[in-house]
């Protein structure tokens, strides 16, 4: 796979992977902006504008748009992050402009018609009640809240009912003015795709944009807290966590490792105790969420509320051994060869390729080839995990419960009592 790149004369960087072999293209555009960029009042704007493209562009109507890509059996959709907003394709080769035309059209011509407008701000909040009726998505909100508050990347990626039913056409475009820039974005095909082509395609339409407009972006500082809501519900769900890793920390894949060995998967230690030896739980899992600038390290687990009173010591247990005894050389071994797998798995999508490819761009201004990242993984020892478990779970803890039914539950500062 040879990766190609070119830098447009407004400073919007285009990039393409071939793959001779197969009939498809995916491809995209990324921006570097989404919840973690916005403002209090803006919260929820990145990803209604990404609902809002779909709706109408100066070439298309919102029916338009879905007949031109399905009639030639293509796909597209698009989604909104803390940090990146994407618009994506996958087509067949002969059908790549068409799809680069309809996905350049979302960024450079959007109408925001105001009755699509006043449609879609429904559609938004029925997702943003849907999310409140979903307790495991619910309960990671109150923890990202408690973990970063009054900041950004503590608000939720939807925003409020409040805030979507706010916005105007003329926030949006103004939104998009600062944020949508040239040098914000990339753009990104992988497949059967020829680089001069794909370059001559994105230029024509997208050579307009600016190159630059400055913005300011909200702080990402790790704090720490608690918040609990009892609601009448059949499990509770409880997120513990702790300072974790930014994707710029040079230890960062010393955390994912870490993770993997701890809560990844089936053979996972938390996996193992509190689910298979004592049947605590239906769902544990560990995990690493990295922003740009800070991170967190984080156990979930969904049990029943007269489980609750026990799982949580033993956690506590296990956070202990992992910070008082060095790993085993299996444990390691497997650890590292499951994440060397899924990477090397993933790279086998042209899509996720595509998606990777755009995020390194836009994190790290380059595409970090797969042998470097093996080499790293490859390099962290049991003393190294054991020296970051030591890091990780001395600092302040965030806690989230939703549940709890009867209104029995460890308070936070019983969580901090127990992990002394």
């Amino acid at each position: 796979m040879e990766i190609k790149q070119t830098t447009l004369s407004n400073g919007l960087k285009v990039i393409t992977a071939e793959r001779p072999q197969i009939e498809t293209v995916s491809l995209g555009v990324w921006v570097n902006t989404g919840a973690a960029a916005e403002s209090e009042e803006d919260n929820g704007i990145s990803h209604f504008i990404e609902h809002m493209v779909f709706k109408g562009t100066k070439k298309r109507t919102s029916l338009q748009i879905s007949e031109d890509i399905e009639n030639v059996g293509g796909a597209t959709n698009a989604y909104t992050s803390r940090h990146f907003t994407c618009f994506y394709a996958k087509m067949l080769k002969d059908d790549l402009e068409l799809a680069a035309d309809v996905i350049c059209d979302f960024i450079t011509d959007p109408t925001f018609d105001a009755g699509e407008m006043k449609k879609e701000k429904e559609v938004v909040v029925q997702e943003i009640k849907q999310s409140v009726d979903a307790p495991d998505d619910l309960v990671f909100d109150y923890f990202q809240e408690a973990a970063f508050p009054h900041q950004a990347s503590g608000r939720t990626i939807l925003g409020s009912v409040e805030n979507v039913r706010s916005f105007t056409k003329e926030r949006m475009l103004a939104y998009m003015h600062t944020h949508y820039t040239a040098d914000n974005m990339i753009a990104v095909a992988v497949g059967r795709v020829n680089h001069d082509d794909f370059v001559k395609m994105i230029e024509q339409r997208m050579s307009a944009l600016p190159q630059h407009v400055d913005f300011v972006e909200d702080k990402q500082v790790y704090v720490g807290g608690g918040r609990v809501e009892c609601k009448d519900i059949e499990q509770t769900h409880l997120v513990l966590g702790f300072k974790g890793a930014s994707y710029m920390d040079k230890d960062y894949y010393n955390y994912s490792v870490l993770s993997t060995i701890f809560g990844g998967g089936m053979s996972s230690r938390l996996f193992q105790e509190i689910r298979e030896k004592r049947g605590l739980v239906y769902t544990i899992n560990s995990f690493n969420q990295a922003l740009k600038h800070a991170g967190i390290f984080g156990i979930y687990a969904g049990t029943t509320p007269k489980e609750l009173d026990e799982l949580l010591p033993v956690v506590v247990t296990e956070i202990k051994k992992l910070m008082n005894e060095k790993v085993s050389e299996t444990e390691l071994k497997r650890a590292k060869t499951q994440i060397k797998a899924s990477l090397l798995m993933s790279l086998e999508s042209s899509s996720t390729t595509a998606e990777i490819i755009a995020r390194q761009m836009l994190l790290f201004k380059r595409v970090i080839p797969t042998s470097e990242i093996v080499e790293k993984i490859e390099a962290i020892s049991a003393q190294d995990l054991q020296t970051l478990a030591q890091k990780i779970f001395t600092s302040t803890p965030t806690y989230a419960l939703l549940g709890c039914q009867g209104g029995n539950y460890p308070s936070y500062e019983k969580v901090c009592e127990l992990l002394k």
